[in-house]
């Protein structure tokens, strides 16, 4: 057989395949999406992503499936997401923990800025310094005097290793000079718990882990850790008007996928997560949860990351935090 009758031949296979691959492309979703949450069941990042999915699921014509993957600050959850097939059907809901946070204090299985593909920004704010209503401390200075007074029966519960709330923690201990003990738990929700349940003298907890118990009166918010007072908690001043100036440790949420998700999964995913951030109802939901709506696009969101990666760099350097 001659070289041209192989071309030929080739081409015509290679342009067979492209046509029968377009139509299965175009069809995307044609089947339900699983969605991995990387901490335990009812903590701020499963109370934001319900509402959202089940929004989302209406516009594209197929059902999300809540995936738990917790531990080791929400990295395995990361992990996974990175090594699973770019197709469109596994997402993930992160934050800044496992993303601009652990991979400046340890060597990761992943790379934030190369493994991933952004496909929306949801929401962002500040966590919250909480506890029970039976603590003598009325304010974040009442609470560190407390602290000080015996160091060594003292520590701070937070939803896990490299989170936020643990780098939150930690530039508070070094602004005062304390040394109490990070006490890290699998998710907000656990911690809440253990809070609630007198195993922790206080948290640095997201708003949303913590909004219900909040509300009912079951526990006691002192400050929040952004630069700016939450929408929830209008009342609660920031740890800048508490005496720690330019103190901001705000955590942010976002959907990604595997690296290489093809251009015609995104034509489909990005405006409908665009179109859902945008609905009342959806942005009344965020809010309850304390945090505002963020606005990015993908190409933004790439930037974004590398920028925050590098801010908490030379946080993470500057408070001398050491991984546990």
């Amino acid at each position: 057989m001659q070289w041209t009758q192989i071309i030929q031949r080739t081409t015509a296979a290679l342009v067979l395949m492209t046509a029968a691959c377009a139509p299965a492309l175009a069809q995307y979703p044609n089947k339900p999406i699983r969605m991995i949450v990387g901490y335990a069941p009812g903590g701020a990042a499963d109370k934001l992503i319900r509402p959202i999915t089940d929004r989302v699921s209406k516009i594209i014509g197929q059902q999300f499936i809540i995936e738990y993957k917790p531990g080791a600050g929400a990295s395995i959850a990361l992990d996974l997401t990175a090594k699973a097939p770019a197709d469109g059907y596994t997402l993930h809901i992160t934050d800044s923990g496992p993303m601009v946070i652990l991979p400046n204090m340890r060597k990761m299985n992943y790379d934030p800025t190369k493994d991933f593909t952004n496909v929306a920004m949801i929401a962002g704010g500040g966590t919250v310094v909480l506890v029970r209503p039976d603590s003598p401390a009325k304010d974040i200075k009442q609470l560190i005097a407390l602290a000080k007074k015996d160091p060594s029966n003292w520590g701070y519960g937070t939803s896990g290793i490299g989170g936020v709330g643990h780098l939150a923690g930690e530039q508070l201990k070094v602004m005062e000079n304390l040394t109490i003990s990070h006490v890290p738990y699998k998710g907000g929700n656990p911690a809440v718990v253990e809070l609630l349940g007198g195993h922790v003298p206080f948290l640095f907890s997201s708003l949303g882990s913590a909004a219900t118990q909040i509300s009912a009166g079951s526990l006691k918010p002192l400050a929040v850790t952004s630069l700016n007072r939450s929408v929830l908690l209008p009342n609660v001043p920031t740890m800048n008007e508490s005496g720690y100036p330019g103190f901001d440790a705000a955590i942010w949420y976002s959907i990604v996928g595997p690296k290489g998700l093809p251009p015609e999964v995104m034509a489909k995913l990005v405006p409908a997560f665009n179109e859902v951030m945008k609905d009342p109802a959806i942005v009344k939901s965020v809010n309850a949860d304390g945090y505002d709506v963020i606005e990015m696009t993908p190409a933004q969101m790439n930037d974004f990351v590398k920028k925050d990666l590098k801010r908490w760099g030379e946080i993470i350097q500057k408070a001398g935090v050491k991984d546990e």
